[in-house]
């Protein structure tokens, strides 16, 4: 064995391999590069006032100094780990027995993206098919359609659906009375096929004014929390039923776009017929603009020579049906501000007239009606009621 402080072989040998290396890496072999070693210590020692032999003890007991102050480094960090794994453990370990009541009443949340139930789908696809007086409303930005949960309720216990639940392979639950209606409406919103909703203001906390021109009845709700059978509650269609004719319009699409694409191989036949029919409808687009100025440059000669205006076609940009545009065929401009005051007298005359006795003589000589008469323009404007039941 080595005595304490000097190396082993092993050491020895791997300090004469570095050594070797280093020689080799100044060009020298090891007895030149030991030589010129030799030769620095011997100065470093003169310049200390030392013998080669004192400066070299010196540097040992540097190093081994070093040494020693390394290995107890290492040690207390091998301490310390081996405490805060214990620590840790113990920690776990005490942690274990609190964790254990949480995840007891941990709540496992509803999944949206698993299959709907197929009884459900049934009965989605049957309601659909129903007329449930839908309204449209605004959920999240898009326009969806809602009913009253009475409605749904009545067309499940309607003749209709025990028709249907009795044919063969239907997959309808059976409807013996009220409640068991219900719990097959409640199927809807366990599948996320229909869900309750409220009406909200979507200008609720802005400072803004509400806007003047916005759909009287188009709602904007927003889902519940509670899923609830109540007969005036609404609910939401989030199941737009069979997608056959969205698939068909899309068949169609790509039709039409290898149609054109192919046009070069058509017929000569149905080239032009197409060819007449993209001019006959440019010629009455063209009819339609000039109607438009037609219309615009007589209101404006009328304002001056028969004023308040005459209007052809007043209603032809109009928000009404496409035939309703051309109806009536003129009508004379109008100031909304009368007309409503001209509303209201109108109404407060009928009103009296109802509480008042008529009056078997009149004193008056004013005609009741005159030829020369002016048509009134009517407001043909569609309009969304909102009644409640």
């Amino acid at each position: 064995m080595a005595a304490p402080g000097q190396p082993n072989p092993q050491q020895m040998a791997a300090m004469q391999q570095q050594f070797a290396a280093e020689a080799a890496k100044r060009g020298m072999t090891p007895e030149q590069f030991a030589q010129k070693q030799r030769e620095q210590l011997t100065a470093d020692a003169a310049k200390l006032g030392l013998t080669p032999e004192q400066y070299v003890a010196q540097l040992r007991m540097r190093a081994l100094q070093a040494h020693q102050k390394q290995m107890e480094a290492q040690q207390q960090g091998q301490a310390s780990s081996q405490g805060e794994q214990q620590d840790q453990q113990g920690q776990g370990q005490s942690a274990a027995p609190q964790q254990q009541p949480q995840q007891q009443t941990h709540q496992v949340p509803v999944q949206p993206g698993q299959p709907a139930d197929p009884k459900a789908l049934a009965v989605a696809n049957f309601l659909r098919s129903q007329n449930l007086k839908p309204r449209t409303c605004i959920l999240d930005g898009q326009r969806k359609d809602m009913f009253k949960v009475k409605r749904a309720i009545r067309a499940i216990e309607s003749p209709a659906y025990a028709k249907a639940a009795a044919k063969k392979n239907s997959l309808l639950p059976p409807v013996t009375d009220r409640a068991s209606a219900e719990n097959v409406f409640k199927l809807l919103p366990l599948s996320l096929l229909a869900l309750r909703v409220s009406k909200v203001d979507p200008h609720a906390g802005h400072n803004h004014a509400k806007p003047k021109n916005r759909t009287k009845g188009l709602w904007t709700v927003k889902i519940e929390q509670h899923q609830e059978t109540d007969p005036m509650m609404h609910y939401v269609w989030l199941y737009d039923g069979p997608q056959w004719k969205q698939r068909a319009l899309a068949a169609a699409v790509v039709a039409g776009i290898f149609a054109v694409v192919l046009f070069p191989l058509w017929p000569m036949v149905m080239r032009q017929g197409v060819w007449y029919l993209s001019v006959g409808m440019m010629g009455l687009l063209g009819l339609f603009f000039a109607m438009s100025i037609f219309r615009l440059i007589l209101f404006c000669i009328t304002v001056f020579a028969v004023p308040p205006g005459l209007w052809l076609y007043p209603n032809l940009f109009e928000d009404v049906g496409f035939f309703d545009s051309f109806k009536p065929l003129w009508g004379w401009q109008e100031n909304k501000k009368k007309k409503s005051k001209k509303v209201k007298a109108e109404t407060a005359q009928t009103a009296s007239a109802g509480e008042t006795a008529p009056s078997a003589s009149t004193t008056s000589a004013e005609p009741t009606s005159t030829s020369g008469s002016t048509p009134v323009k009517r407001d043909l404007t569609a309009r969304v009621e909102e009644v409640e039941e």
